[in-house]
């Protein structure tokens, strides 16, 4: 092979690598990259004609502990998908992990959302029996006066990322303080003249 067609043939192979590549990139304005996306541990359910979703503990800041006598608060988004208005009355938790406090029954109206926690907590398990961490989850009960006890394991979120505007939960432990870290000196990053 000449050295022209061999020059060719690799500026030919590196076209066609990068059309394959690029072809991807061809999903136009519709594509999922282009929209915004916000993954969260967040519970989502349907049961009993309640749509949930946005369902979670706040715990406590990332690497920091609820210690056993605090408490976590609940937030939630419901929807009533029944025919009537509904109520959230209560919180069903066993009494091994701590009591539950339902400041005022919750009204549902019929296909309205309604949220719970913002913009001031008024359900949560207090007197929390065990220090408790994010990334668990507990057992909970909620009691509707028509739609009757939906069983959920909701989760224990940190008070981290897109959760660090929340108010910290009752009681919570600060979060260590990182160490500071040795950095080079300007004398040092060129060789100490």
């Amino acid at each position: 092979m000449t050295r022209n067609i061999r020059h060719r043939a690799v500026v030919a192979a590196a076209f066609l690598a990068a059309a394959s590549v690029l072809a991807g990139c061809g999903a136009g304005s519709d594509a999922i990259t282009n929209k915004p996306y916000s993954p969260t541990e967040a519970l989502s359910v349907k049961r009993n004609g309640i749509d949930i979703s946005q369902a979670f503990f706040l715990g406590p800041d990332s690497g920091a502990t609820l210690p056993a006598g605090g408490a976590t608060p609940l937030y939630l988004s419901m929807v009533n998908t029944n025919a009537g208005s509904d109520q959230l009355v209560g919180l069903g938790v066993d009494p091994a992990l701590g009591t539950a406090k339902v400041s005022a029954p919750v009204s549902l109206p019929h296909d309205q959302r309604v949220s719970v926690g913002r913009p001031t907590p008024t359900v949560f398990v207090e007197g929390l029996k065990k220090p408790l961490k994010g990334g668990e989850s507990l057992k909970v009960q909620l009691q509707f006066a028509n739609a009757g006890i939906v069983q959920l394991d909701i989760p224990v979120i940190t008070r981290s990322r897109e959760f660090t505007a929340y108010p910290q939960a009752p009681g919570a432990s600060a979060a260590p303080t990182p160490s500071p870290t040795p950095s080079a000196t300007a004398g040092d990053e060129h060789g100490g003249h």
